[in-house]
């Protein structure tokens, strides 16, 4: 009878364990991490399979790669490196009487069927959210659209601070317009800091959330944006706190990938890179270990 209580007081026990892990994993944030402008102020200026081999051995889940120049390279050196290629960065312009985006897009497009690689479209050449222009941009959005489609490849719109889709309120406005399943946006903290208030950051992730593709962070100083090397910084160092952006993210239910922007960091990179990710690594124990505790059965 002793045997008998003792062996299920233990089948208990290893049923509560198996719970308590599995509630601690659900709770940990599942998202890809990786790497984005990492070569901009490199003073190694290493090449792409260079920064692939680094990044692999930092763990980082994968990187993505600027304008088309050299993309099949980026392709290949991510695939032999085992990461993903998360996104690859074109520009769009609304200027009259010149090329919406660049003629290799459609063969680019057509290699990245059956891989996870988006792209992240930046629309320039008007004033900043300047909504007359949403009939242009629209249309060409969803001519992207439809030749993204056919290969699997998704569209995150990427507001960027001084450009006609500058604010995270742009992208979603225009990603409701082009009303196409594989259109989203992407919301980048840095330039979100330069065209919004603090008070606002939770409304907006709200709003961005029903279309959130990808999320990119870094480390700053929110009271100088104007500066680059305080406004972009490692994660974790600066006097903004991102870690409640993380979390409101978790919160939200996003589960996609999540980049370190990187576009202008001096110094080393690979300390640079270890730091930002131990940040990463961090943020997510963290958020796992505010989780309620998991009741016993």
């Amino acid at each position: 009878m002793r045997i008998a209580t003792f062996i299920t007081a233990l089948t208990i026990a290893a049923a509560v364990a198996r719970a308590t892990v599995a509630a601690e994993q659900a709770a940990r944030p599942s998202n890809p991490f990786f790497a984005l402008c990492i070569s901009t102020h490199d003073p190694k200026s290493r090449a792409p399979a260079d920064q692939a081999k680094l990044l692999k051995q930092l763990g980082y889940a994968g990187t993505a790669h600027v304008w088309l120049d050299g993309v099949h390279e980026a392709i290949k050196a991510a695939d032999d490196n085992g990461l993903e290629l998360y996104q690859i960065y074109v520009r769009v312009s609304l200027v009259a009487n010149k090329p919406a985006y660049d003629a290799r897009l459609k063969d680019v497009v057509k290699s990245l069927k059956g891989r996870q690689t988006m792209l992240g479209l930046l629309i320039q050449g008007k004033p900043p959210s300047a909504v007359e222009h949403d009939p242009q941009a629209v249309k060409i959005v969803r001519e992207i659209a439809a030749m993204a489609v056919e290969s699997g490849v998704r569209i995150a719109l990427y507001p960027h601070t001084g450009d006609w889709l500058a604010r995270a309120e742009d992208a979603v406005r225009v990603a409701d317009k082009v009303d196409r399943k594989n259109v989203g946006v992407m919301f980048n903290l840095c330039h979100w800091m330069r065209t919004d208030k603090q008070e606002n950051l939770v409304p907006v992730l709200r709003k961005v959330a029903p279309r959130l593709f990808a999320v990119s962070i870094n480390g700053a100083d929110r009271d100088n944006t104007a500066e680059l090397a305080r406004w972009i910084q490692p994660l974790g160092r600066g006097t903004y706190d991102v870690y409640p952006v993380v979390k409101t993210l978790t919160e939200l239910g996003y589960t996609g990938p999540v980049g370190l922007q990187c576009y202008g960091v001096k110094g080393d990179v690979r300390e640079n890179l270890q730091g930002s990710i131990d940040t990463w690594r961090k943020f997510c124990e963290r958020i796992a270990a505010e989780q309620p505790e998991v009741p016993a059965r």
